[in-house]
């Protein structure tokens, strides 16, 4: 039977597939937004609101001077040991899938603390919260660079990064509050549903994952080897004295590295580390973290301590310099990625200048205004730390490069505390900022020298070429 032209159907015209389609694409880009803005928001209102209710949870729960630690160091050491392992995982099984677990953990587990009956069943909850929280960052930066076209994902990343910095702003308002009127079982409570909420919003988004997930399994030498050698690192940097925690980081380190070197699908490419904006950026929002931790517990201390104000008085002096510190990743979100080492150098630069002016002889208006340009410096280096280096590495090991560091800023923030050498609120020790001063103008050179050698090995490659 032949066939006529005109018994032949006129070809339909191609249409975008609606998965595809540009209005798809903002709408899974805006819900990965929603789902990170309010994990990151949930995690910084945990550790900010906390801190307030420490005493209260001593008293009520009758815990030692040795166990009340752990319920803020325990978790800080889940987190950021996993977060190397968190950010490959994202990258093989799926990041979506992976930040909507986390916030799922987390929200469990922080209703496990809430429930607590002692300090030890509180401390092993805020482990478990620990894991939780070791996915959200990782797994959310990844999948935000990867829903939003190439270019704008640094842009999607800051405004990510700003929302979730109001609960630095409100977290230790709200927990005192809430420690003081209700129950310090209530700032636990509190994030429960906020976390319920960052896991829907994940499941609202578009699934995206590492092109050779499906190659190679999980590399559990190097993952083992990795969270083991943080641990040690983290808790060396607590108690430098203890040089056999150095000395099993530095085994396990080179444990990782070898089995890096060997395995066909390594938790982190040896290459990564041969990117010198990554590896610079890496670095000093290290630095810049540190200096955070460290003003944060040198500017209301000193408002107590030198003054004789009140917590309550000493909250709303030190308003500002938390608002410019949340400001600054809405704005390192603006500055392009060949930008963004250049940057980095002249906050860390700029911070290093406002801090040495901050001591016990400065005035209180002067201790404001400095404080605010020190914040506001290091809002916006430790925003370009997250928002730069994903902007710098591929977009496939998007959740490998974030996990990396963010682990890396995790567990040197405790540095910062060692490096302000006070006492307590009660103790006549005079804390000082000159020292995390002087590492911010150190890794704001090593910035500089890592760029100067990069453009170097560029120009020597376009002569060759």
């Amino acid at each position: 039977m032949s066939v006529t032209p005109e018994s032949v159907p006129p070809p339909r015209p191609r249409s975008r597939h609606p998965a595809h389609s540009p209005s798809s694409v903002r709408s899974r880009a805006r819900w990965a937004l929603a789902a990170v803005a309010t994990g990151a928001f949930c995690v910084q209102l945990d550790s900010f609101a906390l801190n307030p209710a420490l005493p209260v949870i001593r008293t009520e729960l009758d815990g030692s001077r040795t166990a009340l630690p752990w319920v803020v160091g325990g978790y800080l050491l889940t987190a950021g040991s996993l977060m190397p392992v968190a950010g490959r995982l994202a990258d093989l099984w799926g990041r979506r899938r992976m930040l909507a677990l986390g916030p799922a953990l987390f929200a469990a587990a922080a209703a496990l603390c809430a429930l607590a009956p002692s300090m030890p069943l509180l401390v092993a909850a805020r482990l478990l919260q620990g894991a939780g929280g070791a996915l959200i960052m990782p797994a959310g930066l990844a999948l935000l660079t990867n829903a939003c076209p190439p270019g704008r994902g640094q842009r999607a990343i800051g405004r990510a990064l700003g929302l979730a910095g109001l609960a630095t702003v409100c977290g230790p308002f709200v927990g005192g509050a809430l420690a003081r009127f209700v129950s310090w079982r209530a700032v636990f409570w509190l994030t429960v549903p906020l976390a319920v909420a960052a896991a829907a919003c994940a499941l609202r988004t578009a699934e995206s994952r590492a092109p050779d997930a499906g190659k190679h399994p999980l590399d559990l030498t190097g993952a083992v080897a990795a969270t083991g050698a943080l641990v040690c690192l983290t808790r060396w940097l607590e108690h430098p004295e203890a040089w056999h925690r150095a000395a099993a980081a530095l085994v396990l380190g080179a444990l990782f590295v070898r089995a890096e070197r060997r395995s066909p699908g390594p938790l982190v490419d040896p290459a990564l580390f041969r990117n010198r904006p990554y590896v610079a950026l890496t670095v000093a929002g290290a630095a810049a973290n540190s200096a955070t931790v460290a003003l944060l517990y040198v500017v209301p201390l000193l408002l107590q301590q030198g003054r004789g104000w009140s917590a309550l008085d000493a909250g709303p002096a030190f308003l500002a310099p938390v608002v410019a510190l949340a400001a600054g990743g809405p704005l390192a979100g603006r500055v392009r990625p060949v930008r963004a080492v250049p940057a980095m150098a002249v906050c860390l630069t700029t911070a290093a200048a406002a801090l040495c002016t901050v001591g016990p002889g400065t005035g209180t208006r002067a201790l404001v205004a400095a404080s605010t340009a020190a914040a506001a410096a290091l809002g916006v280096a430790g925003g370009l730390a997250l928002t730069g280096t994903q902007a710098v590495v591929r977009r496939e090991r998007a959740g490998e490069a974030s996990g990396v560091t963010k682990a890396v800023m995790t567990a040197t923030a405790g540095v910062g505390l060692a490096l302000v050498g006070g006492g307590g609120a009660g103790s006549d020790a005079r804390p000082s900022l000159a020292l995390p001063a002087a590492a911010c103008l150190a890794a704001a050179a090593v910035a500089i020298v890592l760029v100067r050698v990069r453009l170097r090995v560029l120009r020597r490659k376009g002569r060759q070429g």
